[in-house]
């Protein structure tokens, strides 16, 4: 969107994450340093031992610690480079896979830290591709899912290097998508993303690169508009494959039962799109947990992220309405209202409590527009006002001529309710059990196959 004060939408989308459950025991830590090593994973962690959380207890400064992968997804069974720059003597890498249970499945040995050279600007770009790789990390052994890499720096700074081991096959299965195209784009780590650069909007990067660090602590995106959804997702129990965007490639989704883009899905390309519509278009099941998604036409090189927001990157809507997939399309930021329910017999509904929710439309709306399919539904319609404009939010449901049934919860807040109270914005404890029973009504029906019955 044409929004300058990006950092503002970010922490106006959800707050802060809520305390973390018990987790499985820590695997046994080599103590032997090494300035560049392939690590395999080690065995699984013995019951008997001292548990660890996945939290980051300290960011420290901030060059103190920080990396990225080389891959952004991988298979299981495959590789990736982390290159890491530190000011510290050492530091060490410990895998988490996220979820519904945070488990602790990897930890490399000490390695010798290293401080790689500063950023280099590449075509108004922000890169550490120059950087060295500083070790290699094996994932045989692990499940497929979202991981966070945690480095621990011997100093006690810490930061996250997110990725996905993704599924091989989707068929059968619900499929959770990760949007790290929308990571990318809001990461301002070197001072630049597709928002701001030196001297804000004008001072944009007209494209990004995967090979640099993600700002803040590593994976905020993740954790503000992910991390919730996907642990209601594994608790539905259905069967679940894991992507990302930039794995919604032709035959990514063959036989899926189901797609599920997360709470901060913006930035899509042709071919992003045109797997996701072929997929419905055959029976695969659609919900958006969020709003604002499919909103720029990006495109991809390798891994640069294009998107000048002028004359190579425009609205998808000034083409190809985003409604036509999506139900509904972007209306409103800011955006902060009550979410009422206006269906409450509708399948979707079935066994929630509640019909009305403070906070829980916003910071992004959106509403049923042109381009919408005629059969679409509205199951919520929340009135509110949008900087002294009157407009609604709309959560909606339609069928495509497959059967295929697509879910759109037309606010942002939605994943970030699933959290309750620890939401802020004056979301109700009650929202979080409304938007995790709805969720998971989503998944279990989707999970059947075409779900038809608007």
């Amino acid at each position: 969107m044409r929004k300058v004060l990006v950092l503002l939408l970010v922490v106006a989308g959800c707050g802060s994450v809520p305390p973390a459950p018990s987790l499985p025991a820590p695997v046994t830590v080599s103590s032997a340093p090494s300035t560049a090593q392939s690590s395999a994973p080690s065995p699984g962690p013995s019951p008997v031992d001292v548990q660890e959380s996945w939290r980051i207890t300290r960011r420290g400064a901030e060059h103190e610690i920080e990396g990225y992968a080389d891959q952004v997804s991988v298979l299981p069974g495959e590789s990736f480079r982390l290159r890491v720059s530190t000011t510290a003597p050492r530091f060490t890498a410990a895998a988490f896979r996220m979820g519904a249970n945070p488990a602790k499945v990897w930890q490399s040995r000490e390695v010798k830290g290293m401080r790689q050279e500063p950023m280099r600007l590449v075509d108004g770009m922000a890169s550490a591709a120059h950087w060295r790789p500083s070790l290699t990390v094996e994932t045989a052994g692990w499940p497929e899912g979202a991981y966070l890499i945690r480095l621990d720096a011997s100093t006690g700074a810490q930061r996250y290097v997110p990725v996905t081991v993704r599924s091989a096959t989707t068929a059968g299965r619900v499929v959770i998508v990760n949007a790290v195209t929308t990571w990318q784009a809001y990461n301002l780590w070197g001072g630049r993303s597709l928002y701001k650069g030196p001297g804000g909007f004008a001072g944009r990067s007209r494209a990004v690169t995967f090979d640099r660090p993600y700002d803040h602590d590593g994976a905020r995106l993740f954790l503000d508009f992910e991390r919730a959804a996907l642990a209601v997702a594994e608790r539905s129990h259905v069967p679940l494959a894991y992507l990302t965007d930039l794995d919604l490639k032709p035959g990514a989704l063959d036989g899926a039962r189901a797609v599920v883009s997360l709470g901060h899905d913006e930035y899509w390309s042709p071919a992003m799109r045109d797997t996701v519509t072929k997929a419905r278009d055959s029976g695969t099941n659609l919900a958006f947990l969020g709003a604002n998604a499919v909103y720029w036409r990006i495109a991809m090189h390798g891994r640069t992220l294009a998107c000048d927001k002028e004359r190579l990157c425009r609205l998808w809507r000034d083409s190809e309405p985003e409604s036509g997939l999506v139900g509904q399309m972007y209306d409103c930021f800011p955006a902060d209202g009550v979410y009422r329910v206006t269906r409450p017999g509708h399948w979707i509904f079935a066994g929630t409590k509640g019909r009305s929710f403070p906070g829980m439309v916003g910071p992004e709306s959106d509403k049923v527009s042109r381009g919408s399919p005629r059969n679409v539904r509205v199951l919520a319609e929340s009135p509110f006002s949008c900087g002294g404009r009157a407009t609604v939010s709309h959560t909606t449901y339609y069928v495509a001529p497959s059967g295929a049934g697509v879910f759109a919860s037309g606010t942002m807040r939605w994943v970030c309710a699933m959290r309750g109270r620890r939401c802020g914005h004056g979301v109700p404890a009650g929202a979080a059990a409304f938007t995790r029973r709805a969720t998971t009504n989503v998944l279990t029906r989707f999970a059947q196959g075409p779900a038809g019955a608007a």
